[in-house]
């Protein structure tokens, strides 16, 4: 299928110079996430999540950001999910963050580990009752024979805790990215994108270039 080129939009509603940047690629990030969240776009927390097996086949899928700082970027999910088993034997992954009402993108590579348990415990329980159920009933990324079954599970869990507290299974958790690259686009016209890219100094700090689009 050849896609109709009416579907083309031309970039024109910002620029994205060396001198707009912050020196440090998180305090960036922030500055556009926080216009993200202004302009009011729908989950401007979802990203892409980039895994690979050890010999290079790769997988992708949506995912939440729920915290950035200086250590990186957090976000929770089922240890043995198909991401789960992938980032247990190659701890490399990539995020990609795109807003399309503000015509940006920025990608993140970088290494990816487990937070602690007591980050992990306290997101958990900040989650509503029904999603902190879902992570005991959920065998994540397994084939399972029917919808009903699932729902069946969940049920029975709710019976079994009975209102009482739910506890952090031990299969569910955070991982933190480490950022060793950040790249910011800004979409531009004819196609003359800004492209800026920082990478980690091994001395430390960041070294900011410009890329070709």
């Amino acid at each position: 299928m050849l896609l109709s080129d009416s579907i083309r939009k031309d970039y024109t509603l910002h620029g994205l110079n060396e001198s707009d940047l912050h020196p440090d690629p998180v305090q960036q990030f922030g500055r556009w996430f926080e216009q993200a969240v202004q302009a009011g776009l729908l989950e401007p927390n979802a990203m892409t999540l980039a895994t690979a097996t050890p010999d290079g086949a790769p997988s992708a899928r949506m995912m939440l950001l729920k915290g950035c700082d200086a250590r990186g970027f957090v976000f929770f999910t089922n240890y043995e999910s198909q991401k789960g088993r992938e980032l247990q034997a190659n701890a490399r992954a990539a995020l990609v963050f795109y807003w399309a009402a503000l015509e940006r993108e920025v990608r993140i590579t970088g290494v990816v580990g487990k937070v602690s348990r007591e980050e992990s415990d306290a997101y958990f329980q900040s989650r509503p009752e029904g999603a902190r159920v879902g992570a005991w009933a959920s065998r994540q990324s397994r084939v399972t024979p029917s919808r009903e079954e699932l729902e069946a599970r969940a049920q029975q869990l709710t019976a079994e805790f009975g209102g009482r507290p739910i506890p952090l299974p031990p299969h569910w958790g955070g991982y933190r990215l480490t950022p060793d690259a950040l790249e910011f686009w800004q979409g531009r016209p004819s196609r003359l994108h800004d492209r800026l890219r920082y990478t980690r100094r091994p001395e430390g700090g960041w070294k900011i270039e410009r890329l070709e689009p």
